[in-house]
């Protein structure tokens, strides 16, 4: 199955997501419920343009040794260092072609078979973040769960879920605290000091990650509350319009927090040539998600490991072409306009 088949099955399986052959934020606009981004829709298209904007510093002088894609994060080993993001109520912003429980279950079993790992998601029905650790369990821990920025309460319960189903890290989408149709909800969703996020932190029994920091302050309490990474993220332009690219703030971010913990990268990431732009940006690693929503809706478990696979290619192809032999041997040297 090509990638234009999947495209194709996910045009015709999903509702709200127009299954673009390239998704950068342009067709489904300001839809929120929905894939797209809030208020003028700036924030998804502004993070799909700032990769572009990056140049790659082309250099094929140089030996020819093997070249490796993989990468150890949190104590594991993966193939390249990508992973599915998080989404939940799959069939609130997608449409009823797949419930949560199956999307969890292929996504975290095909990125496994992947080399890869996914991140689950979580909503204000409990049985979205269920649907996920039920998966994770399955797998043997091999994916992420991913909490919102829920009461205390709430929080540790969830936590506790999390750890009983042995997943090997656990993310928390702080930003999630902007998402309207969590505010109001009985466990309402809100903003958390660095005295509550450290105690959040102690709580998890494996490395824990904080989603959604566009500073290097915000990075410097992450890092204080004793987290072992964090995601560049603005969730996808989805919580607050006007914010930055995610490229725009990644190596202000690197630059403060880099020596200490994990830091990953989300937001308008379409190709292994992004991932390796993000890397030479001083990234440990990428999230994507909205692509692999297209790719589990156009061909299930095929779809996901086919583009988990073309991301691989794409990112082999650029460090080769630029000289990195492996993941660490990617630096800023290898672009431009950063």
């Amino acid at each position: 199955m090509v990638y234009a088949e999947i495209l194709a099955q996910a045009k015709k399986n999903m509702k709200s997501c127009c299954a673009c052959p390239i998704c950068d934020g342009r067709a489904c606009g300001s839809t929120i419920p929905g894939p797209g981004a809030k208020g003028s829709g700036d924030g998804a298209r502004r993070n799909y343009n700032a990769w572009r904007d990056i140049r790659i510093a082309m250099d094929t002088i140089g030996s020819n040794e093997p070249l490796s894609t993989e990468t150890n994060l949190f104590g594991r080993r993966f193939a390249l260092p990508l992973f599915a993001g998080p989404v939940g109520a799959v069939q609130m912003h997608y449409g009823d072609y797949l419930d949560e429980a199956t999307y969890d279950q292929i996504l975290v079993r095909a990125c496994n078979r992947a080399g890869i790992a996914a991140y689950t998601g979580d909503g204000a029905n409990a049985q979205i973040m269920e649907a996920g650790l039920s998966a994770i369990a399955a797998e043997n821990g091999i994916s992420i769960p991913t909490i919102k920025p829920w009461d205390m309460q709430t929080v540790e319960q969830k936590i506790d879920q999390a750890n009983n189903a042995g997943a090997f890290a656990i993310a928390m989408d702080i930003d999630a605290a902007g998402l309207p149709f969590l505010r109001g909800n009985a466990s309402s969703a809100g903003r958390k000091s660095p005295e509550e996020l450290a105690r959040i932190v102690r709580m998890s029994h494996v490395p824990f990650i904080v989603k959604g920091i566009m500073t290097p302050a915000a990075a410097m309490k992450v890092r204080d509350a004793g987290a072992a990474g964090i995601v560049v993220s603005n969730h996808g332009g989805r919580v607050l319009d006007g914010c930055p690219a995610t490229a725009e703030v990644l190596c202000s971010i690197v630059d403060a927090v880099g020596n200490d913990m994990t830091i990953l990268v989300d937001g308008g990431i379409r190709s292994g040539v992004d991932i390796f732009r993000a890397l030479a940006l001083g990234a440990d690693g990428v999230l994507v998600a909205r692509p692999f929503v297209t790719a589990l809706y156009g061909g299930q478990e095929v779809g996901v490991m086919a583009l988990a696979k073309k991301f691989q290619n794409e990112l082999a192809d650029a460090m080769f072409m630029c000289g990195a032999h492996d993941i660490a041997g990617i630096n800023r040297d290898m672009i431009f306009n950063a």
